[in-house]
């Protein structure tokens, strides 16, 4: 039976949209006239988390653009991640580049498709008086946002943190990891009036990798399979219940495995077949389990 309370409450979607490697993948090899990804992602999305702006603030005119592009989906809204620079280096940002960063995200916010804005921090940042404090500082500072919290290590898990974040209305951000040493398990933390959970896959080999040969995204070459999915999408009813709203990201994105599991997610928790991506299906199958329509049949170009 579906829950359509549950389903107006739940977005989910793939961590960014500009990868080189999803074309011929998520993406057509060859693209029609006019062909753009964010809106072409809007059919089958009601999220993206922007990553873009992780490493540099939003530009206010591209923030423009991408709500545009999305617009055919009423119902999308993005979420993105704050600036490393406030995460990774605390106190390194000048006032104008907090006002840099403050100008994208308005733009996304007075359109009204700023769902949350995400504070992922490092394996590496444990809890102290002194993180903790930053922490508390961070959510101050950009209280006017929805904001989640990703942290990895369990130092963490103590009431206090829990208790901050309730303070400051910011979800804890459910996390799916390799378990490595202290990191944290998976979750069905609720803390605030939206609830976040992101899934970076289980390359246990990679995770830590420090070896300089290593490709970047071979820490995200993953596929959950439909088994792992199945305890995650009981959580996410879980958090759902919670909250007025929830975020699920699937950040496991080479070759497009990401927006295959967001897929199966949102056909898990609908309870039903939902429409793919024809250039998905041939690289996989799995889909066909899950697919709506019949493939279609091969073209010359194919």
């Amino acid at each position: 039976m579906r829950d359509h309370a549950l389903e107006s409450r739940v977005r989910i979607g793939p961590a960014g949209w500009a990868y080189a490697d999803w074309s011929g993948y998520v993406y057509p090899s060859r693209r029609p006239r006019n062909f753009h990804e964010l809106s072409y992602l809007a059919q089958f999305f009601d999220t993206v988390e922007i990553n873009t702006s992780f490493y540099a603030p939003i530009r206010p005119e591209h923030a423009a653009l991408w709500i545009s592009r999305v617009a055919a989906n009423p119902r999308f809204v993005f979420t993105a991640k704050l600036w490393q620079r406030f995460t990774h280096d605390p106190g390194t940002a000048s006032a104008q580049e907090e006002r840099e960063v403050r100008a994208g995200f308005g733009v996304l916010q007075q359109a009204g498709k700023l769902g949350a804005v995400l504070l992922q921090f490092p394996f590496s940042f444990h809890r102290s008086p002194e993180t903790q404090q930053q922490l508390a500082s961070l959510l101050k500072r950009f209280a006017e946002y929805p904001l989640a919290v990703e942290v990895r290590h369990a130092t963490w898990l103590v009431p206090e943190f829990f208790d901050l974040l309730r303070s400051a209305n910011a979800a804890f951000c459910n996390i799916d990891q390799p378990l490595i040493g202290r990191s944290i398990e998976p979750s069905a933390f609720a803390t605030a009036s939206i609830a976040y959970v992101r899934l970076h896959g289980r390359r246990y080999d990679t995770w830590f990798s420090d070896d300089p040969d290593l490709p970047p995204h071979e820490r995200y070459n993953y596929l959950y399979s439909p088994q792992e999915l199945a305890p995650w999408g009981e959580r996410i009813r879980k958090v759902s219940q919670a909250a007025r709203d929830t975020y699920v990201v699937t950040n496991n994105h080479y070759l497009g495995k990401n927006v295959v599991n967001a897929l199966e997610l949102i056909s898990l928790l609908k309870g039903e077949k939902i429409e793919v991506p024809e250039s998905l299906r041939p690289h996989y199958p799995r889909l066909e389990a899950i697919a709506s329509s019949p493939r279609s049949s091969p073209t010359l170009f194919d």
